[in-house]
């Protein structure tokens, strides 16, 4: 429960430095649109792809590579508006204010190191997906051997997940490459340079109630408008159709500000982190005690 009520505590830090700097919502919002018109045009050749070859083996492979291809992007996607919302947190910390073209310039400057994390990410994705999709054959061995993979596929992915949220921060702010952010990454953990646990501010728990909260509760204004019109009018006439489409618009409405808050807290919560840990690292080189400050956003939550 303290771990939620840090987490709760995180949250409104994050989004008052939101409220004060508005550009630093402005990447996730940003994820979010572009996302979904690419989802909209990526999905069209997959579906034409399965009109055309149907289940034919040929045609399950294009859309294997084209489903993967799709992965890509949206990582992509992801890591670019990420690193922006990263570098104009730290700028906010560091300076007082977030810059949208210095932002844009650290994405220039890192785009192929974004590359090779997006890559990575959808390795990860695959074989995860590999793995639960592999149902194995009707025998003991196949069966332990199957259920080995989708244990490790879940494992990796989980450690992944939590690497690349860190790993971002060190390729953004001090412009490392992949395998040396990887490394930097390595080396604090080893040292325990990242002076609480991961899950000691419960970010998740807090960012999956409110999406959990808002997603439902979208489903069920949608739910109340379109069946109310369709009851009070007893039939799928022109009223009934509008308020179904309010409903449904109310519905994606509210899970797209779920998706942004989601995505601005837990790229704020792991800047924040890999900064002080950052802090902690400089300390411990000096010879100081490495008990530094944490960024005024996690310390007002550490007390």
């Amino acid at each position: 429960m303290q771990a939620f009520s840090r987490g709760w505590s995180f949250l409104k830090q994050a989004w008052g430095m939101a409220f004060k700097d508005k550009d630093l919502l402005k990447p996730s919002i940003y994820a979010l649109v572009v996302g979904m018109i690419v989802s909209v045009i990526g999905i069209i050749p997959i579906i034409g792809v399965a009109i055309l070859l149907g289940d034919s083996q040929f045609g399950q492979i294009i859309m294997g590579i084209l489903g993967v291809l799709m992965i890509f992007v949206q990582y992509m996607i992801t890591y670019i508006f990420s690193a922006m919302t990263v570098y104009l947190i730290y700028g906010y910390l560091a300076e007082g204010d977030g810059r949208m073209d210095h932002a844009w310039a650290i994405v220039r400057r890192d785009f192929f190191d974004i590359v090779s994390l997006a890559l990575v990410s959808t390795l990860v994705t695959w074989f995860r997906n590999a793995t639960r999709n592999n149902r194995g054959r009707n025998n003991l061995f196949a069966s332990i051997a199957t259920g080995l993979l989708r244990s490790l596929g879940g494992v990796l992915e989980a450690l992944w997940l939590e690497t690349s949220y860190l790993v971002l921060p060190a390729m953004v702010i001090d412009d490392l490459n992949l395998k040396n952010g990887l490394q930097r990454i390595w080396n604090i953990t080893k040292q325990n340079l990242l002076l609480i646990g991961i899950g000691f501010v419960g970010i998740r728990w807090v960012t999956g109630l409110i999406g959990f909260i808002l997603s439902f509760g979208g489903f069920v204004i949608a739910l109340a408008i379109g069946g109310g019109a369709v009851y009070a009018t007893g039939d799928f006439g022109i009223v009934s159709i509008v308020a179904i489409a309010i409903g449904v618009f109310i519905f994606f409405a509210l899970v797209m500000i779920a998706s942004v808050i989601t995505s601005y807290t837990n790229a704020a919560y792991h800047t924040c982190l890999y900064l002080w840990a950052r802090e902690a690292e400089k300390a411990q080189t000096a010879g100081q005690d490495i008990h530094v400050a944490a960024p005024a956003p996690l310390a007002a939550v550490l007390g």
